[in-house]
């Protein structure tokens, strides 16, 4: 293996010196055209169309240029200036395949590999209006050899940031079918269980009308059995507003936090939120991110009303360059984190994964910091998304 790499790195040496020699002749001028667009920070197909405009430049005999890139699944070359050529398939594709330089028929042109280590990653395709020269199609190979790194490079660029839309636009469309999958369940819940309570209200509201006075036990159950029903019917309306909030896609993120600190309701009186927005970028959240945040807000507020016995909680949304951070400090009596995840151990902490959940699903990550008697820190940070 040593020994390989170090005949591919000879090869490489060897083509970079014969390019120099090569390029030297023709002028400090070209060499620095070269050095300009192979240290560019352009990516692709904008590093390819540079080349093959260098290519054009550089040649005597040579009027035009294209250069054809190797796509993602490895079974076509793309190029801006045409359309995609299967592997293959005419002469740029045969040499894709074939990994060796091939003439065109008429002798006005050639398609020359461009290729990294052993496998070949572009083909760069030139043509003139007579026959091409000799030194020209030498030029173009060294060319080639010399800008094989930095394609390269731009490829592997390329498909990484094509993994990364893939992924987001994944997150999006998972947010999306868990949000559609709630609004679904709201609405059964209000075309079906609310409805059914409602009824039942009424009957019980006749029941009660129409039984003598002189039943004052029967009367009691029913009066009991009323109240529960109304119970039923507020949690009932309750868990649908909180399944599909309007005012989260009315107003946004700020405005669903905002609300969601009014109606929250601890044991024996109400929870005291504080909500607190830094910067102002909260109209470039894609949907689906404010979507997801909200959820992990929602999830740790209702953690605090349930299990923390908390008398202030507060929320800080801040929106950075390139993440949004969501913080939630609560003064309840926390909880040792070994209790929550040591094997064996039954304490809820479902909540907690849901939320680390939600952030990983962004590329995101939760944070969370407790100590018996002291509150708890969950701190959400989240990417965000280069492509909306």
């Amino acid at each position: 293996m040593i020994a390989e790499e170090d005949a591919v790195s000879s090869r490489t040496e060897g083509r970079a010196l014969g390019a120099l020699e090569l390029l030297a002749e023709r002028g400090q001028d070209l060499l620095l055209r070269i050095v300009a667009v192979a240290c560019s920070d352009r990516e692709l197909p904008e590093m390819a169309d540079e080349l093959a405009g260098l290519v054009v430049r550089s040649a005597k005999s040579l009027t035009f240029c294209d250069v054809y890139v190797l796509d993602e699944d490895e079974r076509a070359l793309e190029c801006s200036g045409g359309p995609a050529v299967r592997l293959g398939e005419g002469d740029v594709g045969w040499v894709a395949a074939h990994g060796r330089p091939r003439d065109h028929a008429d002798g006005r042109g050639a398609a020359i590999p461009l290729s990294s280590g052993h496998a070949t990653i572009a083909v760069v395709d030139v043509r003139s209006a007579a026959l091409v020269l000799a030194d020209d199609v030498a030029l173009v190979t060294e060319l080639a050899g010399l800008f094989a790194p930095v394609l390269c490079s731009c490829r592997r660029l390329r498909g990484a940031q094509e993994r990364e839309h893939a992924a987001e636009r994944f997150a999006e469309r998972a947010v999306e079918a868990q949000e559609a999958e709630r609004t679904r369940l709201s609405r059964d819940i209000h075309d079906g269980i609310a409805q059914r309570l409602a009824s039942l209200g009424f009957h019980l509201s006749a029941a009660q009308a129409a039984l003598p006075e002189h039943h004052p036990e029967a009367a009691e159950q029913i009066r009991v059995a009323r109240d529960l029903c109304d119970l039923t019917a507020a949690e009932t309306r309750a868990a649908i507003g909180g399944l599909r909030p309007p005012v989260l896609d009315d107003l946004g993120l700020s405005a669903a936090l905002a609300t969601l600190a009014r109606e929250a309701d601890g044991p024996g009186g109400s929870l005291d939120i504080i909500v607190t927005v830094e910067g102002e970028l909260e109209d470039e959240l894609p949907d689906h991110v404010q979507t997801a945040l909200y959820r992990i807000a929602q999830e740790a507020v209702g953690n605090c009303l349930q299990h923390a016995r908390a008398s202030c909680v507060d929320l800080l949304l801040e929106h950075e360059k390139d993440r949004v951070r969501l913080t939630i400090t609560d003064d309840g009596i926390g909880f040792s984190m070994q209790d929550v995840f040591a094997p064996g151990r039954h304490l809820d902490s479902y909540g907690l994964r849901g939320m680390a959940e939600r952030a990983e699903l962004l590329g995101g990550r939760v944070t969370v910091s407790s100590r018996p008697g002291v509150g708890t820190t969950i701190e959400v940070a989240v990417p965000l998304p280069r492509y909306t």
